[in-house]
């Protein structure tokens, strides 16, 4: 499946239990694999309709990915696994999280975005109720971070310049894992256009540069509205397409989107 380019693999897998990691590694793989961004597991769930888990392509679990909850949404509701209304509720690391059917696109709720050093989590000695605009050095290079979790930790840096023009291949690696995220961090680079758009590409933890992605998408929202920079309802451009984002400052973050599936087939091992 694929949410704005973001591809996953699929698989119901209800009770069985087995090395999902090691599969995730294999599958994932774009050369001797079926090639993905990451591996769903579409899991029973006792406290929701269905449960989800996802694992990178490096075989690490993920807490929180919203293209991936977009897309085991679109699985799910085109499958009637959803009740009459196209609403289903999401068992996943982050919590229970609700999705629904919105025309073509799948509108998911994300959660409330969590601001707090130790939340994100944070390794730093200042006490901020908010973490905007902290400093880090790279090659000589300031970058000003605005860091927050959306179910997993988030880094996002505003530039003036078009964001295709930053060297994201050689900082992404280095903030991704740099010593004050002891999880290690998505990495996000923006361009605000205006009140309701947003330009940025993500790097994201564990995967490295993908075409989209959901939570780095709320996290650019979030960030540019707790510096001003936008309205409530903000649109994402990222190079596998637009994501919208609705956060009105104080409540749960709602991401919506297009997901669709590409096609279907039975893995041999």
């Amino acid at each position: 499946m694929q949410a704005t380019g973001n591809d996953f693999v699929l698989i119901e897998a209800g009770e069985t239990e087995r090395d999902w990691s090691r599969l995730a590694k294999s599958m994932c793989d774009r050369h001797f694999g079926v090639g993905a961004d990451g591996l769903i597991l579409l899991l029973p769930s006792k406290l929701a309709d269905l449960g989800m888990r996802m694992f990178n392509p490096d075989g690490s679990e993920a807490e929180a990915c919203g293209n991936g909850l977009r897309c085991l949404a679109r699985y799910a509701i085109d499958r009637g696994l959803a009740d009459a209304s196209g609403e289903l509720s999401v068992e996943t690391l982050g919590g229970i999280r609700k999705a629904r059917a919105r025309g073509e696109n799948i509108q998911v709720n994300m959660g409330m975005p969590e601001l707090k050093a130790e939340q994100i989590p944070m390794v730093i000695e200042e006490k901020f109720d908010i973490i905007l605009d902290y400093p880090i050095v790279i090659g000589g290079e300031k970058l000003l971070l605005t860091c927050l979790s959306i179910g997993n930790p988030h880094a996002v840096f505003f530039t003036e310049e078009t964001v295709a023009d930053f060297p994201l291949f050689e900082l992404g690696p280095i903030v991704e894992n740099h010593p004050i995220f002891p999880n290690r961090v998505n990495f996000e680079v923006a361009n605000v256009l205006a009140r309701k758009k947003v330009r940025a590409r993500v790097w994201e933890r564990g995967l490295g540069e993908t075409l989209s992605c959901g939570t780095g998408a709320c996290a650019v929202a979030v960030a540019a509205r707790l510096h001003d920079y936008v309205d409530s309802h903000v649109n994402i451009i990222l190079p596998g397409g637009m994501l919208t984002v609705d956060w009105d400052g104080v409540g749960e973050v709602m991401l919506s989107g297009p997901a669709e599936l590409v096609f279907g087939g039975e893995w041999p091992d």
